[in-house]
């Protein structure tokens, strides 16, 4: 499909099932993105919200039970923290390092940036890389914001420079793309097709959307639901070759009866023959080989007086 500059975020001409290849001859790739954070607002994480007992049951209970699922299947995952909870659970990310999960960034305190001079939310992105390099040993590869600028309700969204200072930061990925279900590159400059590498991210498969934020009810009668998505887009993108990725927030899946059912779900998943499971870094870093620039077709685009396509 050709380009319009302004119109999308993506090269807009996905691989198709027989151009995705995983290392090792491996069918589907599987990952997993841990969201810590517990930002309920624009203004990100604050000091009562760290306080409240949603933030307090997912520093604890919920992380050590989600932490728990994932060791009794072997598995790894990235998970993305804000800077400000870093240093309040500086002891579990470098125990979660040490055993071979990724430390992602997720802004400064997950705010909205949006309103943010251009050097003032530069200089809170070094900041990020910086208090997460200290804690973990190593600079983070990913940041992680849900590219949804205007919503009063937002916590981490993304400037109209955000992308671009992500890349003279030195990130090697954002986490949040929803141009597509494999990486694909989120472009800042048509021109000189200047991009960044993006990870698939959908509402769908996300724990908050169906545990927190219910259209009816108290969200306890919906986990059922989100257990039958993640079963159903799995075996869809297993079938087809591609990439199956979900996020789980402690504070929402770590109540037993979740637990429960993320674990009947990860024994599904684990069933499959050839399934690489492999944190954001590891299947970027296979992405860049596979895909390393974003491929722009000419725009044919044309504009009318009057349009609004």
């Amino acid at each position: 499909m050709p380009w319009k500059a302004g119109y999308t975020i993506s090269t807009e001409k996905s691989l198709s099932d027989a151009e995705v290849r995983w290392p090792g001859g491996h069918r589907c790739a599987f990952s997993i993105t841990v969201d810590l954070s517990v930002a309920s607002g624009p203004e990100g994480i604050t000091e009562a919200g760290l306080a409240g007992p949603k933030a307090q049951f997912g520093l604890r209970e919920g992380l050590d039970r989600v932490k728990d699922a994932l060791d009794r299947f072997g598995l790894k995952a990235t998970f993305a923290t804000p800077a400000v909870m870093a240093r309040v659970q500086s002891r579990e990310l470098r125990v979660l390092t040490q055993e071979g999960h990724e430390i992602a960034a997720e802004g400064f305190r997950h705010e909205d940036v949006t309103a943010l001079p251009r050097e003032e939310e530069a200089a809170r992105i070094e900041l990020t890389a910086k208090v997460l390099s200290d804690i973990t040993g190593r600079r983070p590869d990913g940041w992680f914001s849900l590219p949804r600028p205007g919503d009063p309700f937002a916590g981490g969204t993304i400037s109209p420079n955000t992308m671009d200072l992500l890349i003279d930061a030195g990130y090697a990925y954002f986490g949040n793309g929803l141009a597509d279900d494999i990486p694909h590159h989120w472009v800042t400059d048509v021109a000189s097709g200047r991009s960044i590498l993006t990870m698939p991210y959908y509402y769908h498969y996300d724990d908050q959307w169906f545990l927190m934020f219910p259209s009816k009810g108290t969200g306890l009668e919906h986990a059922d639901s989100l257990f039958r998505n993640w079963r159903a887009e799995f075996a869809a993108q297993y079938r087809r070759g591609r990439h199956f990725h979900m996020t789980l927030h402690p504070y929402a899946i770590g109540f037993g009866h979740r637990i429960r059912l993320l674990e009947t779900f990860l024994a599904f998943a684990m069933g499959h023959d050839g399934l690489w499971n492999a944190t954001a870094s590891d299947v970027i870093a296979h992405w860049r080989t596979l895909e390393p620039t974003a491929k722009l077709e000419p725009e044919i685009w044309r504009d009318y007086p009057g349009s609004l396509s």
